[in-house]
């Protein structure tokens, strides 16, 4: 900066802003890193560069953290999905698409951690209704009406299945088993 010139100031809202949004990406690279049990406030503090005090601030607890990071992912992808208006008989890849990366590992992390701790537990019941609510809506607008509402759903089931066991596959298997299956899944479902 050259003397005299001042930089804007911020809003302590668009700081306060700032400070979650690195809250939330910190909590997803944990998540993926380092599972759920390896997952602390002072660590994703520290990620973040942010002080305790701020994250104390912005997420009271663990739980409320993790949550509000999944479901600020889970807004920010669909976004970028419905932005690029995939062809309607990509659908089916899509939806897959979806379910891999730091989303669905973060997300993953969380149920397997949610079977057991009862806090989260209760706190993943309303985010999975977010998580449906989404992926149906962003499944119905790239695939459109023929899959009709049941088969969209079930598209979602086998999708989290199908991702599942591809962590156990190599890249070029899971191409081939995608090439091969998904040709059928939507046979199946669409009676076509």
């Amino acid at each position: 900066m050259t003397q005299g010139t001042q930089r804007p100031t911020r809003t302590q809202a668009q700081r306060s802003a700032h400070t979650r949004q690195r809250l939330l990406d910190a909590t997803i690279e944990s998540l993926v890193e380092l599972g759920y049990a390896g997952t602390s406030t002072q660590g994703i503090a520290r990620r973040a560069g942010v002080s305790r005090g701020a994250q104390l601030h912005q997420f009271p607890t663990k739980v409320s953290l993790v949550v509000a990071a999944v479901e600020y992912l889970v807004e920010k992808r669909l976004a970028e999905i419905l932005a690029t208006r995939p062809a309607p008989e990509r659908g089916l890849e899509v939806l897959v698409d979806v379910f891999s990366g730091p989303l669905f590992y973060a997300a993953l992390e969380l149920w397997v951690a949610a079977r057991t701790d009862r806090e989260l537990f209760e706190a993943m019941v309303p985010l999975e209704r977010v998580v449906v609510d989404a992926l149906t809506g962003g499944a119905t607008e790239v695939m459109g009406e023929r899959f009709g509402p049941d088969g969209i759903e079930l598209s979602i089931e086998l999708a989290r299945g199908f991702a599942v066991s591809a962590l156990f596959r190599t890249p070029a298997e899971e191409s081939e088993r995608r090439a091969r299956l998904l040709p059928a899944w939507e046979a199946m479902v669409t009676g076509r």
